[in-house]
């Protein structure tokens, strides 16, 4: 069963508001505790890890704060565009190099932000599908783009898949379930159909033209 209708502006805004404080008030929280940290431990050794905390935290605070504003904010005027080899660092800097890896596979180009936007926002939906860590690679294919996710235990989330399916009632979509749905609402606004898929022992996220073949792009050089 399809969604009757949208999500009205206020509820999109609000629930999109408390997942960029959800991705950020980890790292906010680890600087409070390193400062407050340091003005009351005298030990050196103490007060050298209370700094190595915040400088971390403030590292990685700076890059969640730079992937939300490109994947949820205006990042820019309207009809802005972006350079994908940009928006392919800040997404490096934002997963990491820990629990999971990025392979950007995007050439470097100017594209309009909505698709940029989509695209950080499917590798989102397929970080989601590797929660004991893996691979997630994001590739530039004819008439759109695709996102494999590659790592122990790799699935679909039932409410991941009813929210890009549009068989989720609205009244269910919450903080969790926003990003999805955003990223569906995106796809539909590019005129790329999205869709999920188990193939082999990954999962791959593809947002493709219908008429069009989800071929790689051979890279320049």
């Amino acid at each position: 069963m399809q969604q009757p209708s949208l999500l009205s502006d206020l509820d999109l805004a609000a629930l999109l508001c408390s997942r960029v404080c959800h991705d950020v008030i980890s790292p906010v929280g680890a600087i409070t505790n390193g400062l407050e940290l340091l003005e009351v431990e005298d030990d050196e050794a103490m007060r050298t890890m209370a700094m190595d905390l915040v400088r971390k935290s403030a590292k990685q605070a700076s890059a969640k704060l730079k992937f939300c504003r490109i994947a949820f904010g205006a990042a820019g005027s309207a009809g802005a565009i972006i350079d994908m080899g940009e928006a392919g660092d800040v997404a490096k800097a934002f997963v990491g190099e820990e629990k999971i890896k990025l392979d950007w596979q995007v050439p470097r180009e100017n594209r309009p932000k909505q698709q940029v936007k989509l695209l950080l926002n499917m590798m989102l939906i397929a970080m989601g599908c590797i929660p004991r860590g893996g691979v997630v690679k994001a590739e530039a294919v004819e008439g759109g783009f695709a996102v494999r996710a590659t790592g122990e235990g790799a699935k679909i989330f039932e409410k991941t898949e009813q929210v890009l399916k549009g068989s989720v009632q609205l009244e269910e979509i919450d903080a969790r379930l926003i990003q999805p749905y955003y990223t569906k609402r995106l796809a539909e606004a590019a005129g790329l159909p999205l869709s999920m898929a188990v193939e082999g022992a990954d999962v791959v996220v593809r947002a493709v033209a219908a008429a069009e073949t989800a071929a790689p792009i051979a890279q320049a050089g």
